[in-house]
């Protein structure tokens, strides 16, 4: 437990809040969070509240559109098969699930492929080559990758192959190929560039239906596929994806896809609600997990499997995966802590780089994340395999991750990414100066001051307000998550009243603050807090949610941050 600043969000202007929650007749404290977000203006804040597949952007403004459906129709009136070419993870599961099942629905040979993550590699590489060529296939369409295989492209060229990128990572030079549909290009018009890949396949999708004769409504059918992909690639909740969310997390509650229904059954979710939050931390790790430690075409199988029994299958495996990593998970993170406070002088490293022996590559990226939340620096973590390491970072908003490697690029065989996030493939001669070239770069662009963690908070409230009708009211806001964060509530000066500790590293007590009391919940909280904590008085932020335990439902609070009060 250490000192955090808090930054709460400017209150709300009074005359403001009031003439919106006035004009949608809702209650002030929501009126209060939306001016705080930008929705001020009624007829914004409607459409922020009820969107609607109305309002969807035309597909054909993403650059190349129309030639990636020329290139599509045409190999599908030909008769030649087409490899769907996805990732790993569940945005590349999705997108490849979403555009197999949709060009199959259009008559088209279609056989679907995703790379094993350390058999094959990151991307589009010569295992999706080998698959077409094993397939017999004219064309490759990519799906959340391709945009940074532009040799491979230009090989697949070379052998006669029609290629489609379809991606939504940072372009830094574009392939050869026939067509390259992705919302981040420079010379794209499109105001959709915050897509995820399935958000691109799916505008791929409704671009199609036309010249294939297909209802237009077709692609709505997959909006269950798109809305689990865009809450696991932590995309932003923001326009468009939080209008393809919205609808698509009503579509995962009666999904016609016996994939879906058997995740639902094995999470213990099925027939109840889905929420973003259930889908971010429940459903997408087990297809995540495929990818990071098994055989990530097993997530795709699962997706496009028809047979209940089948699925349930594959789930339960996957479901088994999962734990698997999750105790790798738990391990790494031990021996990753342990090497930052034995061997790093905090004062003197703005940026970590660590590394070693058989860490594993598909559940580091999890790891680095939790090291940043603990230390608030950027992180890379890098697993070494012999002489070749496979690393996956994470940062801090203040620090441009994508930039940062990019600075030490001389050290790194290959690397890419964005801000928040990006992975690199590193000789284990080239680490230690890539460590210290990666710190200067860090502490040049980052201040002490930087360095101290941040809480942003929407309301500061005494308990005795965080009530049921609150937690209500606050549900308005979702689907929340990157870009439209659930409401974060800030008590100040309360006790933990009976503190003990749940699970594998929970803390479960009663937050006191003298006005009211209400049960908390610290997932991943035992040992962040010092052996003391619960003697001192805390400022505490907080998201209101339920506790589902045997059948009733009781308002709970969820830990976000702990501080001490002075």
């Amino acid at each position: 437990m250490t000192a955090v600043r808090w930054n709460v969000v400017a209150p709300a202007d009074p005359e403001v809040a009031g003439s919106l929650a006035a004009s949608l007749n809702i209650p002030s404290t929501l009126a209060s969070l939306l001016v705080q977000r930008g929705f001020g203006n009624p007829v914004a804040a409607r459409q922020f509240l009820r969107p609607s597949l109305e309002g969807l952007t035309d597909p054909f403004l993403l650059k190349d559109m129309d030639k990636a459906v020329s290139v599509i129709v045409r190999t599908i009136r030909s008769g030649n098969p087409i490899l769907v070419h996805g990732d790993y993870d569940v945005d590349g599961q999705c997108a490849a699930a979403l555009l197999t099942r949709f060009l199959k629905l259009a008559g088209a040979a279609v056989v679907p492929f995703v790379p094993h993550r350390l058999r094959d590699g990151y991307d589009f590489g010569s295992a999706g080559l080998q698959a077409a060529s094993d397939a017999g296939a004219s064309l490759i369409v990519t799906c959340d990758c391709g945009i940074s295989a532009g040799a491979t492209v230009q090989r697949a060229k070379e052998m006669g192959l029609d290629v489609v990128v379809t991606d939504h990572h940072l372009p830094q030079t574009l392939p050869s190929a026939d067509a390259v549909v992705n919302p981040r290009r420079e010379d794209c018009e499109s105001q959709s560039e915050a897509l995820c890949g399935t958000g691109v396949a799916f505008k791929l999708a409704q671009a199609l239906c036309g010249e294939l004769g297909l209802a237009e409504n077709s692609p709505l059918h997959f909006l269950d596929l798109v809305a689990l992909a865009t809450v696991a690639d932590i995309v932003p909740l923001v326009g468009e994806n939080r209008t393809l969310v919205r609808f698509g997390l009503k579509m995962i509650e009666q999904s016609r896809w016996a994939g879906i229904r058997a995740l639902l059954e094995i999470t213990g979710l099925h027939g109840k609600p889905v929420r973003a939050g259930q889908v971010g931390y429940v459903l997408a790790p087990r297809l995540n997990a495929a990818g990071r430690i098994g055989e990530a075409m097993e997530g795709l199988r699962l997706l496009l499997s028809d047979d209940p029994r089948e699925a349930r299958d594959i789930a339960m495996s996957l479901d088994t995966i999962n734990a698997r990593r999750q105790e790798m998970d738990e391990r790494i993170l031990q021996e990753a802590t342990d090497e930052v406070e034995r061997r790093v002088d905090l004062s003197e490293y703005h940026g970590l780089v660590l590394a070693r022996e058989g860490w594993h590559p598909g559940v580091i990226g999890i790891v680095a994340s939790r090291i940043v939340e603990r230390y608030n620096r950027p992180t890379i973590l890098i697993g070494f395999d012999g002489d070749e390491g496979k690393g996956s970072g994470r940062s801090i908003p203040r620090f441009n991750l994508h930039d940062g490697i990019k600075r030490c690029a001389e050290f790194v065989e290959r690397w890419g990414g964005h801000k928040a996030a990006a992975g690199l493939t590193i000789r284990k001669d080239r680490l230690v100066p890539f460590r210290e070239a990666f710190n200067q770069v860090a502490r040049a662009e980052l201040s002490s001051e930087d360095l101290i963690p941040t809480q942003r908070v929407d309301i500061v409230s005494p308990i005795r307000a965080l009530d049921d009708n609150l937690e209500r009211l606050m549900r308005h806001l979702e689907p929340c998550g990157a870009g439209n964060p659930a409401p974060v509530l800030g008590v100040e000066g309360a006790h933990a009243r009976a503190p003990t500790t749940v699970g594998a590293n929970h803390l479960k007590f009663t937050l006191d603050d003298g006005t009211g009391t209400i049960p908390a919940i610290g997932f991943g909280w035992a040992d962040r807090v010092h052996a003391d904590w619960a003697q001192k008085r805390l400022d505490v932020a907080v998201q209101l949610g339920r506790n589902e335990w045997r059948g009733t439902s009781t308002l709970q609070a969820r830990i976000v941050q702990i501080r001490p009060a002075d």
